[in-house]
């Protein structure tokens, strides 16, 4: 796949060293961020061919890794493509505190023209500047809510003292200051030590993630609170993307817009199917009454005022803040 001279991409030669795309993340490859990078790898060897080698490491923590290994790895080309939650992006990349705010979207088509819109064009803006990535799109994450080993959570009072594992995030930890309970941030490695060995009293998670890591074997009471709504971005080694024919280039853009629409989709069947799997398993899943919900929403209210002057104000105003 080289340029000719007239700038047309030609074919690459037999002895042409093919394109080594690998690609990697932090799940079994059951799920649909998983199938959605075999989608991509898919698309593109059946328009390249030989002329791309495609590898996959579903799992990084399989190999010893921690989940927020995925950052250095692709930073540093060891993987050429990964996804992680952007909470994960804000000890280098501050403004994206905004996307961890609780209760900033009202529901999933909401978040989903946000992310698509202006304050996703301005997120990927705020990573490119200080990381060595191109972000092609976002992942859904969804919404997040509380499980834990301890009681029924219905209001802010019941996380009273709770020890619940948030993401390194400041601005989760604390929203779950106000909301009173102790928060702890650490990586989804350690978190998955501790809760079967009861450190850790709880943890915040789409239905989804909270089965596919087993908690839900631990937890029995889990608790619909909507409190976070979170993205993944999709991000490439800026450096080997960069220098990749424009052919290919744009054949990966449009193979990874083809997945988000796809993990999209795929994001709200595995929340059903967690649903179940977590009362087959005998857990209790508690739907909050609104006058319930507005006490969670009502408890973090000073994180509000708190955020007005640390981050970026079109950032906020993209979020309607």
């Amino acid at each position: 796949m080289k340029t000719s001279s007239t700038g047309q991409q030609a074919p690459t030669s037999a002895k042409t060293r093919p394109i080594q795309i690998r690609m990697g993340g932090y799940g079994p490859p059951t799920t649909g961020f998983s199938l959605g990078l075999k989608m991509i790898g898919d698309r593109l060897k059946s328009r390249f061919g030989n002329d791309v080698e495609i590898k996959y490491v579903y799992n990084i923590m399989d190999l010893g890794y921690r989940a927020e290994d995925i950052l250095w790895l692709v930073e540093d080309g060891v993987l050429t493509l990964g996804y992680q939650s952007s909470s994960y992006f804000t000890e280098r990349v501050p403004d994206l505190g905004v996307a961890d705010l609780p209760f900033i979207f009202a529901s999933t088509e909401s978040a989903r023209a946000a992310i698509d819109g202006k304050f996703g064009n301005l997120v990927t803006r705020k990573i490119e500047e200080r990381m060595n990535y191109r972000i092609l799109g976002y992942y859904e994450n969804g919404f997040r809510h509380i499980s834990n080993r301890l009681r029924p959570v219905r209001l802010p009072a019941d996380l009273k003292g709770m020890r619940i594992r948030v993401l390194p995030s400041k601005i989760q930890a604390r929203t779950f200051e106000l909301l009173g309970a102790e928060p702890l941030i650490m990586d989804l490695t350690e978190a998955l030590a501790r809760i079967p060995a009861g450190t850790l009293d709880a943890q915040e998670n789409p239905f989804a993630n909270t089965v596919t890591y087993g908690v839900h074997k631990y937890h029995h009471f889990h608790t619909a609170t909507n409190h976070f709504y979170l993205s993944r971005p999709i991000f490439l080694h800026r450096t080997s993307f960069d220098a990749w024919p424009v052919e290919l280039q744009k054949a990966m853009r449009e193979a990874v817009k083809e997945a988000i629409t796809f993990q999209r989709g795929a994001h709200l069947k595995e929340e059903e199917d967690a649903a179940i799997a977590i009362r087959k398993e005998g857990g209790e899943i508690i739907e909050l009454k609104p006058s319930e919900h507005d006490a969670f929403v009502a408890a973090v209210k000073p994180l509000y005022r708190e955020v007005r002057g640390q981050f970026d104000p079109e950032m906020l105003a993209a979020v309607g803040l």
